[in-house]
């Protein structure tokens, strides 16, 4: 059987890529920190990690992301204020935080959790933290180097008048290389 890794997200419009573009451009010119900058043409958000999952799988998983959504209307989401992992003197990931209609998006991905778990796959034991992730520390980023880019990230301001439409939700392909992971779309549900 042919395993793909896989994942459920919300995909991002053009302007908001763009816009996601600047901030990093930003904080690129802030610090020195060593990072790997996520392309913010790659950039989603994430509302559930599947892992490898038989290709078999990919029906079962969309009827299940089908009922998943059913009775979810779309709604609206804009860019947040910026956040690092774990915390600002150890940033190891830094990212944008959502605002707007951020309860309809949780309840959205609490059924999507629920209806994957009958499926087999755990649900997730961390509480959801919408977020879309910026850029990731490398190992050899030094601890003063992390803390500086933690009060740049604190001082930095992301207003913005950009916002998306959550209407649909993706089954997502993520293949890995040697110049960062491809993501493919496999199946498109639209809230109804």
């Amino acid at each position: 059987m042919e395993q793909i890794r896989s994942f459920i997200a919300v995909e991002l419009p053009g302007e908001l890529k763009l816009e996601l573009t600047r901030l990093q451009d930003r904080l690129r010119l802030g610090s020195q920190a060593p990072a790997k900058w996520v392309d913010a043409n790659s950039v989603h958000l994430t509302l559930k990690f599947l892992g490898n999952i038989d290709r078999s799988m990919a029906d079962k998983i969309t009827v299940a992301l089908d009922e998943a959504v059913r009775g979810i209307h779309p709604f609206r989401l804009a860019l947040g204020g910026l956040g690092v992992f774990p915390n600002e003197r150890r940033v190891q990931v830094v990212w944008v935080g959502l605002t707007g209609d951020v309860e309809h998006l949780s309840h959205l991905q609490q059924r999507v959790e629920s209806s994957l778990a009958t499926l087999g796959f755990a649900k997730e034991t961390r509480p959801f933290t919408p977020h879309l992730t910026l850029a990731r520390l490398r190992d050899r980023a030094t601890p003063d180097e992390r803390q500086r880019l933690g009060q740049l990230v604190v001082r930095t301001d992301t207003t913005t008048g950009h916002s998306l439409e959550v209407d649909s939700i993706h089954l997502m392909r993520s293949q890995l290389t040697s110049e960062g992971a491809i993501y493919s779309c496999i199946s498109s549900i639209a809230l109804k």
